[in-house]
């Protein structure tokens, strides 16, 4: 005849309690013990719990006598002499190139890595369980950060953002040097009157709460930032962003400025239209046209400029009234063509004179 042995309520709930005390101080075989013995009480099989916790069945008879006898006192280990086990350089080099390749190279569903994914990870390959807030530590030791993924086109092409780096903007450079010329990198912006969202502190349970309008209403910006100066030029439109507008702006740099201009910008429609091309070839005395590589945003440091205006005039603010948009956009864009040294700041190192020189053979 065979015989079961069953838990109470109480017995089960002080095991569970046990189990994750064992787990969060990350004592791997009080957790595969405490593990057989729940299974056991939910009713499972001693060899298919076994087989799932890769003890043998005999092990398993083995702790449930124990647990008999000495009932909570028997899942007790005594503490090892020494520091707890940890992962050799070997080990970390491997681990830091599964966590590179993500989660969905190593074979599972989801896209993102949680300290809790990295941890079974740890257990799975290397047989160490670490406390789940010692992973933290362990990863940024490894050089890793807790980061929001950017989306990045699928059409890029390496090998011309990489001739764009190393000889086309290097000769854009050396050409402006020559003439004395202004290298100004072009874009557009668009302000919603509904306003825009973004992190910040608050009391837990209680999210921030921006009042809008849903009209939808924007305040459109043309922008050119000239990369050695931080000489910021900008004009607004309430029409749509097209080919005479973009001319338009144009003329208005021209009239401002007496040197030779390189306009570097991306491939908006109406930067490239046939009107636009004709253009650029009727001033060619004052303007050069300079293409980025395709889908490559990044390459245009007045990307950064634009989201410093919408964090100091738009994130988390209400605008009723189309006039007050207007006015907290401007304010931000004044501010900065009045401070050059900041607009530099918020181009970053890819806008660094240093940078910008052509290395010498």
């Amino acid at each position: 005849m065979k015989y079961r042995i069953a838990f109470t309520s109480t017995t089960m709930q002080q095991l569970r309690t046990l189990w994750k005390q064992a787990y969060d101080r990350g004592d791997l075989r009080q957790v595969r013990r405490l593990s057989a013995l729940l299974a056991y009480g939910q009713g499972q099989e001693v060899d298919v719990l076994a087989a799932n916790i890769s003890v043998s069945s005999e092990t398993v008879y083995l702790w449930l006598r124990a647990f008999l006898v000495d009932r909570f006192a028997s899942v007790a280990y005594p503490s090892r002499p020494g520091r707890k086990e940890k992962l050799t350089k070997t080990q970390k080099r491997r681990l830091q190139t599964l966590i590179e390749a993500g989660p969905l190279a190593y074979g599972l569903t989801c896209g993102c890595w949680s300290s809790l994914l990295i941890q079974q990870l740890i257990l799975k390959e290397f047989g160490v369980l670490y406390n789940r807030h010692y992973v933290c530590a362990l990863v940024k030791h490894l050089g890793f950060s807790y980061q929001k993924a950017k989306f990045v086109s699928d059409h890029l092409d390496p090998l011309k953002r990489q001739q764009w780096l190393e000889e086309t903007w290097p000769g854009i450079v050396q050409q402006a040097q020559q003439c004395e010329g202004l290298l100004l990198f072009v874009d557009e912006a668009s302000f919603p009157q509904w306003g825009s969202r973004s992190y910040t502190w608050a009391l837990r349970a209680h999210q921030p709460v921006v009042p809008t309008t849903g009209i939808r209403k924007a305040y459109k910006v043309f922008g050119a930032v000239e990369a050695l100066s931080g000489r910021l030029f900008y004009q607004a439109t309430e029409t749509r962003f097209n080919s005479d507008t973009y001319q338009q702006f144009l003329q208005t740099i021209m009239a401002r400025t007496q040197q030779h201009l390189f306009i570097i910008q991306d491939g908006a429609r109406y930067h490239t239209s046939k009107d636009t091309r004709t253009f650029f070839e009727t001033h060619q005395r004052r303007l050069t046209r300079c293409q980025l590589p395709s889908y490559s945003p990044d390459f245009n440091p007045i990307e950064h400029l634009w989201k410093t205006v919408k964090k100091e005039a738009t994130h988390n603010q209400y605008f009723p009234h189309f006039d007050q948009l207007i006015d907290s956009v401007e304010n931000a864009l004044r501010f900065l063509r009045q401070h050059r040294k900041q607009v530099r700041q918020i181009l970053g190192d890819y806008a660094k004179a240093e940078d910008l020189m052509p290395k010498a053979a």
